[in-house]
């Protein structure tokens, strides 16, 4: 949300020169994006470590949260692969916010959603879970928090 309600106090972060060698403000927004992912990404499998027992072994519930997680996680990872593909890393990492043009596009993901690589994020979120931790008490826990989360990013970025 920084970035999107202000991205010259941004600019002016990834001027500093500690900042700047890692490149200009899309490349800074992109990294941080993906060391940002790592740490969910371990969030959640520490969880499942953790409340599994000390085992994150997936496959916990039945065949079909199996195959409905996993359904979630492939429709949410071609979401999440359309909105790289049809915006490139300029337009996925707040480009328009530091100058450049980005088209707006109305064919897919766009074409479905508003916001198709948040709700894209979502149900890969949900997928993981089910899969991971279905049918213990806390599966839902982390998606729920999860959802709060991506429904404010979507709010604020309007």
């Amino acid at each position: 949300m920084w970035v999107w309600r202000s991205p010259e106090s941004f600019r002016a972060v990834c001027a500093r020169p500690r900042v700047a060698c890692f490149g200009e403000p899309v490349t800074v927004l992109q990294r941080l994006f993906y060391g940002l992912k790592g740490i969910q990404l371990g969030v959640f499998f520490a969880w499942c470590y953790f409340y599994g027992g000390g085992s994150p072994a997936p496959f916990n519930g039945s065949s079909v949260a199996l195959a409905v997680g996993g359904a979630l996680i492939v429709a949410g990872q071609i979401l999440n692969l359309s909105v790289f593909h049809r915006l490139g890393a300029v337009g996925v990492f707040y480009g328009n916010k530091f100058g450049y043009q980005i088209p707006w596009y109305r064919e897919f993901p766009f074409s479905l959603l508003h916001h198709p690589q948040y709700v894209g994020t979502m149900l890969s979120i949900w997928g993981f879970f089910l899969v991971m931790r279905f049918p213990h008490d806390d599966w839902y826990v982390l998606p729920t928090l999860e959802t709060g989360y991506y429904v404010l990013g979507a709010y604020f970025e309007q």
